[in-house]
C-alpha cells in the first residue's frame, strides 16, 4: 500500500497509472489487475510503461531535462513538474543519480 492505494512491482506502479501507460503486455482476455500486476513485477514490461508514461505527459515539462521530468511525472502524476510536491523527490533522485 502507498498512500491509501496498491502500488505493484519496480517502480510502484499503481493501476491508474497502468491504464495511462497504455496497458503493455496485455492478453487477450486478460483482466485489468492480472495484466497490471504481472506487467509491474517484469522489469521490461514496467520499464516500457514508465517510459510511455513519461512520453505521454513530458508536454507538461518544458525546460526539464530527460532525467527531471521522469522523476516528477512518476512520482506527481501528469502534472508532476508543475507541482512543488514532487521537488523534494527530484532532489533526491537527482542527487543519487547525478542527473
Amino acid at each position: 500500500m502507498d498512500v491509501g492505494s496498491l502500488s505493484c512491482g519496480y517502480f510502484q506502479i499503481k493501476r491508474p497509472y497502468y491504464i495511462d501507460c497504455g496497458t503493455p503486455g496485455k492478453k487477450s482476455g486478460e483482466s485489468l489487475d492480472t495484466a497490471w500486476k504481472r506487467c509491474a513485477d517484469d522489469l521490461s514490461c514496467a520499464t516500457k510503461c514508465v517510459q510511455s508514461y513519461v512520453a505521454r505527459y513530458k508536454g507538461g515539462c518544458p525546460g526539464k531535462s530527460a532525467c527531471e521530468q521522469m522523476a516528477r511525472l512518476h512520482n506527481g502524476g501528469p502534472a508532476g513538474c508543475k507541482t512543488s510536491a514532487t521537488n523534494n523527490y527530484w532532489n533526491a533522485v537527482k542527487k543519487c543519480c547525478k542527473c
